[in-house]
C-alpha cells in the first residue's frame, strides 16, 4: 500500500497549475504582440483518461458535484500538455489573445492552485497525526 498515493496524484495536478499559470501569464504579457498565438494546458482530460485506462475500465464516480476531479491513482506518464491556439485570429495583427479569458482563466487557476494546496496540507497533517499516534 502506498501511503503517498493520495499526495502523488495532488502534485501532479499543482504542477499542471503551475504550468498552466506559466502560459496563461505569457499570453497575457504579448495581449500586445503581432502575430503571437496564445496557448494552453491540457491536463485534467488526460488525467482522468490516464485514470480509466490504469483501472481497466474503472471509471471514478462522484458522489457530490463539488468534488474535485482529482483521483488517488498516479499513472506515471501523465503530465501537463502545451497547446498553442494557432487557428483563431482574435486581431487584425494576427493576435489572438483574448485578455478577457486569459484574466478569468488566471482567477480559475488560482482558485484551483489553492484547493490543491489546502488538500495537501490535509493529507500531511494526516500523515503527521497518524505518526503522532504511533510514538
Amino acid at each position: 500500500m502506498d501511503i503517498f498515493k493520495g499526495i502523488n496524484s495532488l502534485e501532479k495536478g499543482l504542477n499542471a497549475s503551475w504550468t498552466r499559470n506559466s502560459v496563461i501569464m505569457n499570453n497575457i504579457a504579448n495581449v500586445d504582440t503581432p502575430d503571437f498565438k496564445s496557448s494552453s494546458v491540457e491536463f485534467e482530460d488526460i488525467y482522468k483518461k490516464s485514470l480509466k485506462n490504469a483501472e481497466d475500465g474503472f471509471e471514478l464516480k462522484k458522489t457530490r458535484p463539488t468534488h474535485m476531479d482529482i483521483g488517488d491513482a498516479d499513472p506515471e506518464d501523465v503530465h501537463a500538455v502545451i497547446v498553442e491556439n494557432s487557428d483563431t485570429i482574435q486581431r487584425m495583427d494576427g493576435n489572438n489573445v483574448d485578455i478577457d479569458r486569459e484574466m478569468t482563466d488566471l482567477a480559475k487557476n488560482v482558485i484551483y492552485y489553492n484547493a490543491l494546496t489546502r488538500k495537501i496540507t490535509g493529507e500531511f497533517n494526516k500523515l503527521s497525526m497518524a505518526i503522532r499516534e504511533v510514538k
